[in-house]
């Protein structure tokens, strides 16, 4: 055993991928909880078409990404809360955030129906542990809150408060006809749908291991909005059939226990998890990338 770690110790060092073993451990642990992911060719098909580069923007995939997807995981608690935050948001950069009293109560719901699950409730152990967090659930449910969802400066020289770390993650958003943020395949899947993203092909289709069928795909598309046009996204990276409480639990965690982008071994995936801050008390961004060689 000692032998084969100081043998895989150096093909990573040479590869240049050098886990974090403890957030590798725990993430891992999150990933093999999540029981609520959507399945490839069960709950959802995608088209991958033609490879594109980050230099090279141009639609090469005539056709959507998603295929189909089972409306019915809509149904499922945490999917339904979620979906109901995705329109709760100015996407322009520089426009002040207006939250009503009905916004606010969509927030306390999902974050009730993530805190009934193994994923977060395994997150507030975690955290409990390492002192990043407190243990009455109440006041967790807080730190998520504030952590996710109160509203922030993102402009500069703006005094509005016009995002958030979640709307940043989870919805997208731009500014300057760039389309920056947007971490999520559900919000991709329904903006797609609704005819306002055109999906121009993938980067990257997985990590170092090439599944039949990606659960982490990096790709391009142009956002169209109404009034101010067409905006380019040339890198978006994303897993694929993770569940909501999932995807918050991971980049919850991270943020409390180790910021910036750090090497995982995520199961039997060789990925970069990024969670970059915004401030003290916010998320940037942060996302999932294949890991780089």
């Amino acid at each position: 055993m000692a032998q084969y770690k100081q043998q895989q110790n150096r093909f990573y060092n040479e590869r240049g991928f050098q886990p974090d073993e403890e957030l590798s451990e725990i993430l891992t642990k999150l990933w093999n909880l999540d029981d609520n992911k959507c399945y490839p060719d069960k709950d959802f098909t995608i088209d991958l078409q033609r490879y594109v580069s980050y230099h090279r923007r141009e639609d090469q995939s005539s056709e959507p990404l998603f295929q189909w997807l089972d409306e019915s995981v809509f149904e499922r608690e945490t999917y339904r809360t979620f979906r109901a935050l995705l329109n709760n948001y100015e996407m322009q950069c520089g426009e002040a955030e207006v939250v009503t009293r009905e916004e606010i109560m969509e927030n306390r719901e999902f974050i009730n129906a993530i805190m009934e699950t193994e994923v977060m409730k395994e997150c507030h152990r975690y955290l409990i542990k390492e002192g990043k967090a407190p243990e009455d659930v109440g006041k967790f449910k807080c730190q998520v809150y504030n952590l996710w969802f109160m509203l922030i400066r993102r402009t500069k020289g703006d005094r509005d408060q016009d995002s958030s770390s979640f709307e940043h993650v989870f919805v997208g958003e731009y500014r300057n006809k760039e389309f920056i943020g947007l971490h999520n395949w559900i919000q991709i899947y329904l903006l797609e749908k609704a005819g306002k993203i055109d999906y121009h092909g993938y980067l990257k289709r997985d990590t170092i291991k090439q599944d039949q069928f990606p659960r982490l795909l990096a790709l391009q598309f142009t956002y169209h909005d109404e009034e101010d046009g067409p905006m380019e996204k040339p890198v978006c990276s994303t897993f694929l059939g993770t569940s909501p409480e999932f995807e918050i639990a991971a980049y919850t965690l991270c943020f409390f226990h180790k910021q910036g982008k750090i090497d995982v071994q995520l199961d039997e995936y060789e990925v970069e998890m990024a969670c970059l801050p915004l401030g003290k008390n916010h998320v940037g961004t942060a996302y999932i990338a294949a890991a780089k060689f």
